[in-house]
């Protein structure tokens, strides 16, 4: 048995594939460095589990360079690999399918906490309240999409056992001179500054938006900074 064939049988249920022409391509991937790949975080080196480009690889049957060369213009491993990491289907063991949904789901949920609130209070639904709406309206999380793609899914699924609404609030923040310089690197990290008026005592008055599941965390942290030194004014809500 080939050196290439033991490592195909121990790899092959991490797979990278694409059918082009009426032939297939496999590589034998890591599963965590080939998601970075397609992420731009990681080198094709990196991602790869074997030098190869396989016919088969359960079978440990190699690819023809002829037919590499003639279909993707190129009959070098790194190029052809990289070609089918971004344009194939990655095929990963269950147990690394589940810790992909398990990473999607922390990501849609805390999503969902910063950019959803309660209709009836106002507050944003605690994480272990959305995961269990997720639950519940048995939403199946696609590990292989991004969490901005599924989210309006999601909520339109969990609002038939969850109340819930999207919102962006436009808010009038009035900052005392001795706080406000300090306090607009807190704003930029948690919202997105649309006007900055600053007066001449040095007081300033921005216009910003913000999540509404997270105005309340940037108001409590603006005011614990200026000692209370900040005046907000809710100017408009965006669902």
């Amino acid at each position: 048995m080939s050196h290439d064939r033991v490592l195909s049988d121990k790899m092959s249920v991490n797979l990278a594939r694409i059918k082009k022409h009426g032939q297939n391509f496999e590589v034998a991937i890591d599963p965590d460095a080939a998601m970075d790949f397609k992420r731009g975080k990681a080198t094709i080196r990196d991602a790869l589990k074997s030098d190869h480009i396989f016919h088969d690889a359960k079978k440990g049957l190699l690819a023809s360079e002829r037919a590499m060369q003639e279909i993707f213009g190129t009959k070098d491993p790194d190029e052809v690999a990289a070609i089918i990491l971004r344009e194939g289907e990655v095929q990963v063991s269950a147990e690394f399918r589940r810790k992909l949904v398990e990473e999607k789901e922390k990501q849609i949920v805390a999503r969902i906490h910063r950019y959803a609130v309660d209709p009836k209070t106002g507050y944003p639904h605690p994480p272990e309240r959305i995961r269990n709406a997720i639950a519940e309206a048995k939403v199946r999380i696609d590990e292989m999409k991004s969490a901005d793609d599924q989210i309006a899914g999601i909520i339109k699924a969990i609002r038939t056992v969850l109340p819930i609404s999207m919102e962006t609030h436009e808010l009038q923040l009035m900052i005392d001179r001795h706080h406000a310089h300090q306090c607009v690197g807190v704003i930029k990290g948690m919202a997105q500054i649309k006007s900055q008026n600053w007066q001449s005592d040095g007081s300033l008055i921005t216009t910003l938006e913000v999540p509404a599941g997270v105005e309340q965390e940037l108001l409590d942290k603006l005011n614990a900074m200026t000692h209370g030194g900040i005046q907000s004014k809710l100017l408009r809500t965006t669902n």
